[in-house]
């Protein structure tokens, strides 16, 4: 017992030494692992690459076994396996990586863009009033309807995919749009910046696994577009005339007109009127600092 507890007391002792001996070279590689493996569980949690990090864990731990216990054909095969195995995962798991790319580069890069950009939310209000209003009206019509919503994540390799037309949203314009003859309602529509951008644009279809079986290509390419940004994505099904709202690679179904307008407050004019008061704010800190300068000066 007394052989433990010396034992247990060194443990802990030179624990301590190496605490007391890290630097702040030590405390970032500390911090940048920590954010690493942070990301790294985002992107096997819900995705179908959880279920591979299992197998990954027991390959890890046959390949152990095999170096301890000297199995030297096992050895081999796995060996020549990992080396090629880490361009397959790669090529295997491209679209999951790149939504976690685009997420490592949006979540940090958000709080730390410009806030002063200035804008009009009872135009915004108007712009949700128009959209809710004719993708309620095509709901009843079942008419099929693909409405991407752009916020901090750009989609302009989506808009090259489609036709350009920047104008002012209406309901009017989007009805005729979708009607089931025109040219561009096959396709999704843009919205960008209040404005309507562009029509008639592919979206990428969603490789989860997972997603019910009864949704068409319409719902997968909501869900997908979602996957790949921040944009949140009007759904309107043809077959029943269903609303429905994408986020964040979820899809959410049965909408009223008032729960999408609810929703679309909440994502836009209150977004939109937290960066008008933080700009605010910070014009007034600047104006507070300029004059304390002036009177410095005199």
């Amino acid at each position: 017992m007394t052989e433990f507890w010396s034992n247990t007391s060194s443990f802990f002792l030179s624990i301590w030494r190496q605490i007391l001996s890290m630097n702040v070279i030590d405390i970032i590689d500390i911090l940048l692992l920590s954010v690493i493996l942070y990301y790294a569980y985002k992107f096997i949690h819900d995705r179908r690459a959880g279920k591979f990090a299992v197998g990954l864990v027991l390959f890890i731990v046959v390949l152990v076994m095999s170096e301890l216990l000297e199995m030297h054909a096992i050895k081999f095969i796995l060996k020549n396996v990992v080396q090629v195995g880490i361009l397959a995962l790669i090529i295997l798991f491209q679209p999951e990586i790149r939504s976690v790319l685009e997420e490592v580069g949006r979540d940090p890069l958000k709080n730390l863009k410009s806030i002063g950009e200035q804008r009009d939310l009872t135009q915004i209000n108007a712009n949700i009033g128009e959209v809710c209003t004719a993708v309620f009206e095509m709901a009843e019509e079942k008419t099929g309807a693909l409405i991407v919503i752009e916020r901090d994540t750009k989609l302009g390799d989506v808009i090259k995919s489609g036709t350009v037309i920047d104008s002012n949203i209406s309901s009017f314009l989007i009805r005729n749009i979708f009607f089931n003859k025109a040219p561009l309602h096959d396709g999704a529509m843009i919205i960008r910046d209040g404005r309507l951008y562009a029509a008639g644009c592919f979206l990428p279809l969603s490789t989860n696994g997972e997603i019910v079986k009864d949704l068409g290509t319409r719902h997968r390419a909501a869900i997908g577009m979602s996957e790949n940004s921040d944009a949140a994505v009007i759904c309107v099904s043809e077959e029943n005339g269903v609303v429905s709202l994408a986020l964040d690679g979820k899809l959410k179904r049965g909408y009223t007109v008032n729960m999408l307008k609810a929703e679309l407050e909440k994502l836009l004019v209150d977004e939109s009127y937290i960066r008008k008061m933080r700009g605010k704010m910070s014009r007034k800190k600047d104006s507070s600092d300029s004059e304390t300068d002036e009177s410095g000066r005199e």
